[in-house]
């Protein structure tokens, strides 16, 4: 079988780029986990706060909230430090983080606490938002393992395993893992979210040059299904290599 398209590593239409997950990335925080996609590289840390929001402590509940970013040259072209105020791109990216995190806690065995999520993107080349979520998803496992092992949760919080990917129609085939190159070419630009239950958390779907069937969404979301899976299994042998047990029940 020889690929249909030119794509980086040598890819099939239905291949993600090279995937690696490092955990303890960063010394200080409660949990963290360099996640990388062919040249993507996030750095995704989780840490540990008790300020939790009062219309969430009044539920007895906990909360999780994200933030991302990326370093100016994490681009071939340098960009600006955003100092004060996040522009549109950069909130919506940290809305889906976020949404899609507390959709795999229960934020009631949270409850007391709240987890920060930052995401810096240390080098892009497409699919930055999903790597986000993967590389998430590890640090929060970590930062949750700690509570809970010291017993500061008598309930362990994350109740799901999720993972995300990049899908699209590119040169009119459908294709799974966008770098750069394709991304910014897409006929049909794509980011879908699931659990390891086989459930979709969020689908973002748009027609950048050319409107797409239903038949071609269903393939999309197939490819995305069978990549995330790849991913999902990635995930837990990363854990597994850390002798990190999730669950730890």
């Amino acid at each position: 079988m020889t690929p249909t398209l030119q794509r980086s590593f040598s890819r099939h239409t239905e291949d993600i780029r090279p995937c690696e997950f490092r955990l303890g990335a960063a010394a200080n925080a409660n949990g963290s986990a360099l996640a990388i996609f062919g040249n993507t590289k996030v750095l995704c840390t989780a840490t540990i706060d008790k300020e939790v929001p009062r219309f969430q402590s009044e539920k007895g509940q906990g909360w999780l909230t994200a933030e991302y970013g990326m370093l100016p040259c994490a681009t071939a072209v340098r960009s600006s430090r955003e100092r004060t105020m996040s522009n549109g791109r950069t909130k919506e990216i940290q809305r889906l983080i976020g949404r899609s995190l507390r959709a795999c806690l229960d934020l009631t065995a949270l409850a007391g606490y709240r987890i920060i999520i930052d995401c810096d993107v240390l080098q892009a080349d497409g699919g930055t938002r999903t790597a986000s979520i993967c590389g998430a998803w590890l640090a929060l496992v970590q930062a949750c393992t700690s509570l809970y092992s010291s017993g500061e949760l008598s309930q362990w919080p994350v109740v799901q395993q999720i993972a995300a990917i990049s899908v699209g129609q590119f040169q009119d085939t459908v294709i799974v893992d966008l770098d750069y190159s394709e991304d910014s070419r897409a006929q049909v630009d794509s980011n879908v979210v699931m659990n390891s239950q086989g459930e979709f958390i969020e689908i973002q779907g748009t027609a950048e040059g050319k409107a797409f069937s239903r038949s071609q969404l269903e393939q999309m979301l197939d490819y995305a299904q069978q990549a995330i899976s790849k991913i999902l299994s990635l995930q837990r042998q990363t854990l597994a290599d850390s002798h990190i047990t999730w669950p730890p029940v």
